[in-house]
């Protein structure tokens, strides 16, 4: 068997792992929705007209902005400042641009752009927690990497 279908030769039904990678992905989950929401409700509020493809780019950027200081925030109760910011880095882009796309799609599909309603915020949450979450998972299992 090679490295690779070595790698994706995994078993789903690691309860362990599951767990781990859903506390993982809710640590991330709340620092990029942060920077996320707190972006759209910016821009809602303050009656600023950008596109909303614009702000849905900021809210992706400061999303991610967010979730790396709040895991290297995490990370230092672990290690030292500078290897915690390092480690916070290092974690995984692919996972918190999937949650970012998921959770402002969401958006734009239930209220036809950048607003936050009380009533699409679950929603958004829960498509941002679901799509990166077998990545996240798979990123635990067949390579042992995680963030904490």
């Amino acid at each position: 068997m090679t490295a690779l279908a070595a790698k994706l030769d995994i078993h789903w039904t690691c309860r362990h792992t599951w767990r781990r990678a859903s506390y993982n992905t809710m640590w991330c989950l709340i620092g990029c929705s942060i920077g996320d929401f707190g972006t759209i409700a910016f821009f809602q509020f303050s009656g600023i007209a950008w596109p909303v493809l614009a702000i849905m780019s900021l809210a992706i950027f400061n999303g991610l902005m967010t979730s790396i200081a709040l895991e290297t925030l995490i990370l230092t109760r672990q290690m030292g400042l500078q290897l915690a910011f390092k480690t916070a880095i290092g974690m995984s882009l692919i996972s918190m641009i999937s949650m970012e796309a998921a959770m402002n799609i969401t958006d734009v599909m239930l209220t036809g752009g950048a607003m936050l309603t009380w009533w699409v915020i679950p929603f958004m949450l829960f498509a941002g927690f679901v799509t990166p979450l077998p990545y996240n998972y798979w990123r635990l299992k067949a390579l042992g990497k995680a963030c904490h």
